[in-house]
């Protein structure tokens, strides 16, 4: 799907603007500098398999194979940190589908706080075995984002705790922006300073592509956004030029169902991407199981979002395109579902 900008029309992203306006690369180099060795440089990905069916390089940045299985690790420790002491002890609390509910239960132990999850009730087993595991106390509310909020408003009520924001917060966006620091960095030393064309960010409430989009401005660097079919709220909402609620559809991708993006997200989004994308369920089955056989690493379908339009080679002109660096999201998934989508799409990969 592409889009043509529309004047920003929300009284939302208008309050947001001022802040946006005033977040840059700057602030990511500054959430790195904070991080420091609390969360991990996760290593990037070739491969010349991939990169046939591309046509093109693919620079896959595996941030699955970060904290807690997701980039969210990045955004949460650096919100976390960021706290007043006196209000953190109290305890930090979100809500989430999975892995900002993780990242959060994580950030939370590693500075010895109580950490309140809401998280759906159609949430993967796999991730509400992983907050519990890390110590999180989950409270189950409803299918949609806005019963996650209510449960978590009231939590504050309940126990005095502070919300860290799963992904409409200045920290987290410059947190998350940490990922694509690292990319390019990494990307210019194995290239002797060269770059990349183009970058693809799956996208759910937009904490991810915002953060990128920071570092990108000052790059010079094409973002693209990736999205599954019938959650496309990024995407309408540039067509829009305001924020569109899309009631989310059935998807593979359960980590990129959110009914809006983030008002700061959409703010930071609409000045720097260039295209938006969507993919059906069959595109991102396949690309996780591209991915597995081929490279021998394992994502979530969430995390394969900006891989599917990179092999269905959907960015304009990709065939011209040299190198293309894809941010593999996150890797929490079942193993029934790998399993299913193995035996579905294993021959033909």
């Amino acid at each position: 799907m592409w889009f043509k900008l529309a004047p920003v029309q929300d009284d939302a992203v208008a309050e947001s603007a001022g802040i946006a306006a005033g977040m840059s690369a700057a602030d990511v180099r500054a959430a790195a500098g904070r991080l420091g060795s609390l969360t991990r440089v996760t290593p990037v990905i070739r491969s010349q398999a991939l990169d046939a069916i591309a046509g093109c390089e693919l620079w896959l940045k595996a941030e699955n194979l970060q904290h807690v299985g997701a980039f969210k690790a990045r955004g949460a420790l650096h919100a976390v940190s960021r706290l007043d002491p006196a209000a953190r002890a109290r305890g930090v609390i979100t809500y989430s589908s999975g892995n900002h509910a993780q990242a959060v239960a994580f950030a939370a132990r590693h500075f010895g706080a109580p950490a309140w999850i809401a998280m759906p009730t159609d949430a993967p087993a796999v991730k509400v075995a992983g907050v519990r595991a890390l110590g999180g106390q989950i409270v189950l509310a409803g299918t949609s984002s806005e019963e996650r909020r209510a449960a978590a408003l009231k939590l504050v009520e309940e126990t005095g705790g502070v919300i860290v924001e799963p992904f409409d917060d200045a920290d987290v966006i410059a947190g998350q922006g940490t990922a694509t620091l690292e990319l390019l960095a990494q990307v210019a030393a194995a290239t002797d300073g060269g770059g990349l064309d183009a970058l693809v960010v799956p996208v759910g409430g937009g904490g991810l592509i915002a953060g990128a989009c920071l570092v990108a401005e000052e790059a010079g660097l094409a973002v693209y956004s990736a999205e599954p079919i019938g959650c496309d709220a990024l995407a309408q909402s540039l067509a829009a030029g305001r924020r569109v609620a899309v009631p989310p559809g059935p998807t593979l991708a359960d980590g990129l169902k959110p009914v809006r993006v983030g008002a700061l997200n959409f703010a930071i989004a609409a000045r720097a991407v260039r295209g938006a994308l969507v993919v059906d369920d069959a595109a991102l089955g396949q690309a996780l199981v591209r991915l597995l056989l081929a490279a021998k690493v394992l994502v979530e379908p969430s995390g394969a979002a900006g891989l599917a339009v990179a092999l269905g080679r959907m960015l304009p002109a990709q065939g011209r395109l040299r190198r293309v660096g894809v941010i593999l999201s996150g890797g929490n998934v079942s193993p029934a579902l790998v399993s299913s989508l193995l035996l579905r799409y294993g021959d033909a990969s």
